[in-house]
C-alpha cells in the first residue's frame, strides 16, 4: 500500500494514509479518485452497517434536512424522542442519552456510573475494565482502555480504572473493592481482534455485579445494532446490563451515539452532563431509518444467512491458511499464524480489498451487515491470493 511520507497541506496527521482520495460509495465498494473500486470490509469501522449511502438513509436524512437539523441541546426535536423511545423498547433499559461518538458515550457512562457512586457507595468511584479492551480516545477512555501504555500516553493519567483479564470473572471478583462502582467490558473485544470470552462471561458478570453492590456497564459500540446477530450482543445470554453504549452502526454512516441505562442507574442531576450537538435531528433520523430497515423481516433473514455464509467462508480460508478465526455475526478476527495482518492488509489493499489488521498476527472483518454471498466470495477470492503469494 502506498501510504504518503507526509500530510496534505494543513492536514493533521495522526496516523498512516494511503496517498489517495476515495469519492464514491456504494454498498460494499468503494471507488477511489481514480475510478478504481475496492471491496470494503471494514465499513467505517463497523459503521456502515447497511453499506456506503444506502437508500434508506440517505431518504430519512434528506426529509429532515428539509424539516429542521439541529434545535439544540436545549430543545426536544421529534426524531430524537422516537429514537430514544425505541431504542428502550429494543434493549429493555429504561432512558437514554444521545451523543456524537462511542468515545463521548463511554466517558458519559463512566461520568453516570461515579454519580450513582456518590449516591449509593460513598467515595467510590473506580470502574474495573479489562486488558485489551478498547473504549475510546478521549482522555479518560485511553486511561480506561487495555491497551499496553496508552494510560500513560498523556500524563498524568486519569486514575480510577483498574484492569482485570478479560474473560476472569474471579480476577474481577478479586478488584472490587468500597472505591469501586462499575465494571465496564465489551461483549467481544472488538479492537483487540474480536476476541471472544468464555460462554457464560457476561451472566457470571450479571450476578458478580448484583452480588456485589456494583453497577454493570457493556460497551457495545462496535458490537451493537446487530454487529454479532442480535440486536446487542448482551442478549446472546439474555443479559441486561445496568448501563449500555452504542455507536457506530447506529447511525448508519452519520456520527450518534448513546447511552443506555436503567432508571435506577440515571443519577444525573439538571447540568450534570450534556452535548451541543448529541441527538441532533439529522442524525437521529438516520438512526431510526436504520433500526426500522435492520428489523424488517426479510432484511433480518438476508443478514442471518450472510452471517452464516461469512462465518462458513472465513472458517475454509483460515483452515487453508493454518489459522484460526473468532468472532460472531459480521464481525471476526482470523489469527494467523504469523506476524504478516500488516503486510496482508496493505496487499489486500493494493489488489482492491479492505481489511484491517487489528493485532500484528489478527486479520479484521467488519463488513455491511448485509454483505451478499458474492462479495464474501469476491473477498475470499482475493484474500486467498493476497495470502497464497
Amino acid at each position: 500500500m502506498n501510504t504518503q511520507a507526509e500530510t496534505p497541506d494543513h492536514w493533521m496527521r495522526v496516523n498512516p494514509r494511503p496517498n489517495l482520495r476515495m469519492v464514491r460509495g456504494e454498498g460494499s465498494y468503494l471507488w477511489d479518485a481514480h475510478g478504481k473500486r475496492y471491496l470494503d470490509f471494514i465499513q467505517g469501522w463497523a459503521v456502515n452497517c447497511l453499506g456506503h449511502s444506502p437508500e434508506p438513509v440517505r431518504a430519512a436524512i434528506t426529509r429532515q434536512l428539509e424539516a429542521v437539523m439541529n434545535v439544540g441541546p436545549a430543545l426536544y426535536n421529534a426524531p430524537a424522542l422516537e429514537l430514544v423511545t425505541e431504542l428502550a423498547r429494543r434493549s429493555g433499559l429504561d432512558r437514554a442519552f444521545l451523543g456524537n461518538s462511542g468515545a463521548e458515550a463511554n466517558e458519559g457512562a463512566v461520568k453516570l456510573a461515579r454519580k450513582w457512586g456518590q449516591r449509593h457507595r460513598p467515595g467510590a468511584y473506580e470502574v474495573i475494565t479489562t486488558l485489551d479492551s478498547f473504549h475510546g480516545r478521549t482522555l479518560a477512555m485511553t486511561c480506561a482502555t487495555g491497551k499496553a501504555g496508552w494510560e500513560d500516553a498523556y500524563p498524568p493519567r486519569v486514575e480510577g480504572f483498574p484492569k482485570v483479564s478479560y474473560g476472569d470473572v474471579d480476577a474481577a471478583a478479586r478488584a472490587i473493592s468500597p472505591r469501586t462502582v462499575a465494571l465496564l467490558v465489551e461483549p467481544i473485544q472488538g479492537e483487540a481482534g474480536a476476541v471472544t470470552p468464555p460462554r457464560g462471561y457476561l451472566t457470571a458478570l450479571r450476578k458478580l455485579c448484583d452480588d456485589r453492590g456494583i453497577l454493570l456497564m457493556l460497551d457495545e459500540v462496535q458490537t451493537g445494532v446487530y454487529r454479532t446477530g442480535p440486536a446487542f450482543a448482551c442478549q446472546e445470554e439474555d443479559v441486561l446490563p445496568d448501563v449500555m453504549t452504542l455507536g457506530k452502526g447506529l447511525g448508519g454512516g452519520l456520527p450518534i451515539s448513546a447511552v443506555l441505562a436503567r432508571e435506577s442507574a440515571c443519577s444525573f442531576q439538571d447540568g450534570d452532563h450534556g452535548s451541543t450537538f448529541g441527538g441532533n435531528a439529522v442524525c437521529s433520523a438516520a438512526a431510526l431509518a436504520v433500526l426500522t430497515e435492520l428489523a424488517k423481516p426479510e432484511v433480518r433473514e438476508q443478514r442471518e444467512a450472510s452471517a452464516r455464509y461469512l462465518a462458513a467462508a472465513l472458517q475454509r480460508l483460515a483452515e487453508r491458511h493454518d489459522a484460526s478465526l473468532r468472532g460472531r455475526g459480521h464481525l471476526w478476527g482470523m489469527v494467523l499464524p504469523s506476524d504478516r495482518a500488516p503486510e496482508i492488509r496493505d496487499r489486500a489493499f493494493d489488489a482492491g480489498l479492505l481489511v484491517n489488521a487489528a493485532r500484528p498476527n489478527v486479520l479484521r472483518f467488519m463488513p455491511a451487515l448485509n454483505v451478499a454471498h458474492a462479495q464474501i466470495d469476491e473477498m475470499v477470492d482475493l484474500l486467498s491470493r493476497v495470502m497464497r503469494d
